[in-house]
């Protein structure tokens, strides 16, 4: 017990590590998009974080078996460079133990990621979706912030507000720059909207309008000197009226037992796909084991670099059959199993190669016929 306590420790201290890095890597890439639209006024600011921690399930489920397919190579490879699996082996510890031991915290990860994959998975893309349903319902002016230029979603119109009150109704320092078409040309043209204050006014059919008092308005082209300036005491711009989306139909956040009750193709390799989370957490493990074994003079980084490609192997033949499934190349009743199928094979394969070798030797030494002496 003192020996699993000591190897889960050690297992389960890399793997949190490494886990961590490869979580901050990926959110980060993702972060900095969804940055990206909030200067944009594609999103509110608000639902930043919000959004990334419904996104943490569905990173987590594809980081965790990483994460511990390494952390078992590093954590069991220092302990062979260290000569401490030899004392280990000396003292009784065999592979097949070794194995044993490691496929309970194995059996704890697959645990956590058959939770993320079938519930919290889609529950985090069902509530990111419907964030980003909202956030497409707001109007123009729901995300604007004061002091700042900012590009509509249209790329056509940029607006500028000075300073906003009475719950973002009023506006004061108003400048909208609205890019249009010439209709007798086809040339591109401006027009400025300047106005010292404006607030918005809801019609009773829903309609919004951005009421401008005693404003400016500057229609002209570009590198011309032609402007006309119009002066108004009230100027009426029209709201694009808010567009709320469907509820989200995407087969990745359809609950699990939906999947199941479902005939479709798509919904049938979805659930393989869900399924194969677990599995690969114990085939990548038995596959770990005994690609950690290392010679103490070679160094523990020495098979690495082959075991991260045999896993990244592993993974996109899981995308590609994935992708033959949603196409029908393959027969949905195999799924994804003959691909789980070759990797046991060859985590069987090199688990027990040494044995099996000199299993064969010793039968190639005993079927040799003995040289007779004569006197």
């Amino acid at each position: 017990m003192i020996v699993f306590r000591y190897l889960a420790r050690e297992i389960f201290l890399t793997l949190g590590a490494v886990s961590m890095v490869l979580l901050v890597i990926i959110m980060s890439g993702r972060f900095i998009k969804y940055l990206a639209q909030a200067a944009q006024g594609l999103l509110d600011p608000g639902v930043l974080f919000l959004i990334m921690g419904y996104r943490i399930p569905g990173f987590l489920q594809l980081i965790l078996p990483l994460g511990l397919f390494l952390g078992i190579l590093l954590a069991y490879g220092r302990l062979y460079l260290e000569s401490e699996m030899t004392v280990l082996t000396a003292t009784g510890m065999s592979q097949t133990r070794l194995l044993g031991y490691t496929l309970v915290p194995a059996a704890l990860i697959a645990l956590i990621g058959a939770l993320l994959s079938f519930s919290l998975t889609p529950m985090g893309v069902r509530e990111v979706a419907a964030i980003l349903q909202e956030q497409d319902a707001l109007t123009e002016f729901d995300t604007l912030v004061p002091g700042r230029f900012q590009s509509m979603k249209d790329g056509v119109r940029v607006t500028y507000a000075e300073d906003l009150t009475r719950g973002r109704e009023q506006l004061e320092g108003v400048f909208i720059s609205d890019l249009g078409k010439n209709t007798r040309g086809g040339s591109s043209t401006i027009s400025l909207l300047v106005a010292p204050s404006g607030h918005q006014q809801i019609l009773e059919d829903g309609s919004r309008y951005l009421i401008l008092e005693d404003g400016y308005r500057y229609d002209g082209n570009p590198g011309e000197a032609d402007y006309r300036m119009i002066k108004y005491d009230t100027y009426a711009v029209l709201l694009p009226k808010p567009s709320v989306a469907l509820a989200s139909s995407d087969r990745e956040s359809m609950r699990t037992r939906e999947l199941m009750a479902s005939t479709q193709q798509k919904m049938r390799t979805e659930l393989h796909w869900r399924l194969s989370i677990p599995v690969l957490t114990f085939i990548v493990t038995l596959l770990a084991v005994p690609l950690s074994r290392v010679n103490p003079r070679q160094g523990r980084f020495l098979k690495l670099l082959p075991a991260v490609f045999l896993y990244m192997a592993y993974l996109g033949l899981l995308i590609a059959s994935r992708d033959a499934l949603d196409k029908g190349r393959m027969p949905a009743v195999l799924g994804m199993w003959p691909v789980h199928g070759v990797f046991l094979l060859i985590g069987l394969g090199l688990m027990y190669w040494d044995s099996l070798r000199r299993l064969l030797a010793r039968r190639r030494a005993s079927g040799q016929p003995q040289e007779v002496q004569h006197a």
